[in-house]
Parts: structure tokens; C-alpha cells; sequence
């Protein structure tokens, strides 16, 4: 009877020591995890710092760049870009659907000047070669009316006279 208490007690040994070893391993473990931790905070202190310093350089870049386009006048060159697309709009339905359809109509195209073509043959693999001039003229007279649209709102404005 000694002896099954005798190994009843190593095993309960047994269990212990296991049990310590598993408390020694958890015990590393955590202090492992609070270095981490350490090192993290230190990591998100030292980004924060570099973000303060990032923000500052920004508040003076934004005001060079806010100073920048007043001085170049950088809004008045967009509008006049925005404008001008539109403007050009305008003109090309003018052109398009004004202008062109009744000289395509005087000139026997019912596409207007676009419709005007020329039949140059047959090339030597089958394909019929066409001369589309009549977009050519389009693109031509599109570009003559809106050049004088240009020079008429430069000279109404009096944006040509020097200073």
C-alpha cells in the first residue's frame, strides 16, 4: 500500500511541475507581449511626432501654394478654361448644325460638307479608297469661326491693349 501512494505522489508531482513549467511559459509570454506593447507605443509616439512635424511643414507649403494662385491668377485661368470649352461647344453646334447643312444641301450632300467625298478607285487588294475632303473642309471652317470667335471677345473685352 506505501508504494501506490509513493506513485500517486510522483504523478501528483508530475502535474505540478507542469503546471509551473505552463506558468513559466505563460509568464514569458506576457513579458514578451509587454515589450511589445512598449515597443508599439513607442513606435505610435514617434509617428505622431513625425505627423506634427509633417502638418506644420504643410500649413506653410498650403500657404505658398494658396499664395501661388492668387499671384498667378490660376482661378481666372480655369474659368477662362471652363468658358472656353464651352464656348467651343457652342460653336461646334453652330458650325454642325447652322452653318454646314446648307452647304452640304448647295453642294448635293445631304450629310452637309461631311458627306462630301471622292471615289478614288479600287486599290490593288480590293478596298475602295475614298477621299473624305468634305471633313476636311468641316474641320477647316470649324476652326475659322471659332479663331474669329476668339479675336471678337479679345477685342470686345479690349483684353489686346497693352499696358
Amino acid at each position: 500500500m506505501a508504494k501506490k501512494i509513493t506513485k500517486v505522489k510522483s504523478k501528483d508531482d508530475k502535474r505540478l511541475d507542469k503546471i509551473e513549467e505552463l506558468q513559466d511559459q505563460l509568464e514569458e509570454e506576457l513579458e514578451a507581449e509587454d515589450e511589445r506593447s512598449e515597443r508599439v507605443d513607442k513606435a505610435r509616439e514617434r509617428s505622431l511626432e513625425l505627423a506634427k512635424l509633417g502638418a506644420e511643414k504643410l500649413k506653410g507649403g498650403a500657404g505658398g501654394f494658396m499664395k501661388f494662385i492668387r499671384e498667378q491668377n490660376v482661378v481666372g485661368l480655369a474659368v477662362g478654361l471652363v468658358l472656353g470649352t464651352a464656348a467651343g461647344g457652342l460653336v461646334n453646334s453652330l458650325i454642325d448644325n447652322i452653318i454646314m447643312p446648307p452647304l452640304g444641301f448647295l453642294l448635293g450632300s445631304a450629310d452637309g460638307l461631311k458627306g462630301l467625298e471622292l471615289n478614288m478607285g479600287v486599290t490593288p487588294s480590293g478596298e475602295v479608297a475614298i477621299l473624305h475632303y468634305g471633313v476636311f473642309i468641316n474641320d477647316l471652317i470649324n476652326f475659322l469661326v471659332l479663331a474669329l470667335c476668339v479675336y471678337l471677345v479679345i477685342k470686345i473685352l479690349k483684353l489686346d491693349i497693352k499696358k
